[in-house]
């Protein structure tokens, strides 16, 4: 541990969540992860000093938010993982636009939104990410996506600066953006929605959770939709097609209820959930031709 460093962003966080050697299994929703070499959860008025303090030392930054994409390595992050999370959840409703901060949960911002009688964020009700990453990575579910909704966000640029990009900047597709490539940190979006029926939007989301309750594993940890939807097919359809129904490597499991999902039964290991992974990748390519892509973000060592 470079005692320096740490006692400098120590200072610079304050009460804000700041340590050494987190395990990361309590931060993803696979419930997998070794630990960080260091770990924060700032402020979003924060999250731009912490970012140059690691420029300063050389300590790489990956940047989460709920964890509820991500694979993390069994031997953990090396240098810091900054949450964007609790602390930098602030939704304020102006009109017809909702400006949510990047760690504010899209559930939260769908229930307010529908609470002030604006419809657009049914869709992103049962999605348990962020604003941020939803940004990030397009998210979407039943027929809807972000790009739908989303006028602009507020990122953090690798050199420090503060830019608001209008969604046409973002080359924002199917669980795509530049935003990754850019390396930019997300740090706000604002949506632009439309007026509705308050007792309407009401039902369309008790209906979307209850298909999400009655198709989806709900009852297990996993990061939702293990794989992107391959080009003319659904990777659910060629998993359960190739005979992987149930699969298991160690407690990693191919879900009964939906194929298209992968499962940690209770121990599972990140190297056992990527071992599933990369069986499936392989049985459904021998058997189809199609390579599917994870949906899934890797990260850290494995």
């Amino acid at each position: 541990m470079d005692g320096r460093f740490f006692g400098q962003l120590q200072e610079l966080l304050g009460d804000s969540p700041c340590l050494a050697g987190e395990r990361m299994d309590s931060h993803v929703t696979f419930r997998t992860g070794g630990p960080a070499d260091y770990y924060a959860r700032p402020s979003i008025r924060q999250a731009g000093p912490v970012a140059e303090l690691c420029r300063r030392h050389g300590i790489p930054v990956t940047v989460i938010g709920n964890g509820s994409n991500l694979l993390v390595g069994d031997r953990g992050v090396r240098g810091l993982v900054m949450e964007i999370g609790k602390g930098a959840d602030e939704v304020t409703v102006d009109g017809d636009c909702v400006t949510a901060q990047a760690g504010a949960l899209l559930s939260a911002v769908a229930h307010k939104a529908a609470s002030c009688g604006l419809s657009g964020m049914e869709f992103a009700s049962g999605i348990p990410g962020s604003v941020g990453g939803a940004a990030v990575m397009n998210a979407g579910a039943y027929g809807g996506e972000m790009r739908q909704v989303l006028e602009s966000v507020r990122v953090l640029t690798p050199e420090g600066k503060e830019r608001t990009l209008a969604a046409e900047e973002l080359e924002l597709g199917y669980r795509h953006s530049c935003i990754p490539k850019k390396g930019y940190l997300v740090l706000e979006a604002r949506l632009r929605l439309h007026p509705g029926e308050k007792e309407e939007i009401g039902r369309r989301m008790a209906e979307l959770r209850r298909m999400r309750n009655e198709k989806q594993p709900m009852e297990y940890p996993s990061a939702g939709s293990t794989f992107k939807r391959p080009e003319g097919h659904f990777a659910g359809k060629l998993i359960q097609d190739a005979g992987l129904r149930s699969y298991r490597v160690g407690d990693a499991q191919v879900s009964e209820k939906h194929c298209g999902f992968v499962i940690n039964r209770g121990r599972a290991t990140s190297a056992q959930i990527l071992q599933l992974i990369r069986d499936v990748q392989d049985k459904v390519e021998r058997e189809f031709g199609v390579r599917l892509e994870p949906e899934v973000k890797m990260i850290g060592e494995f």
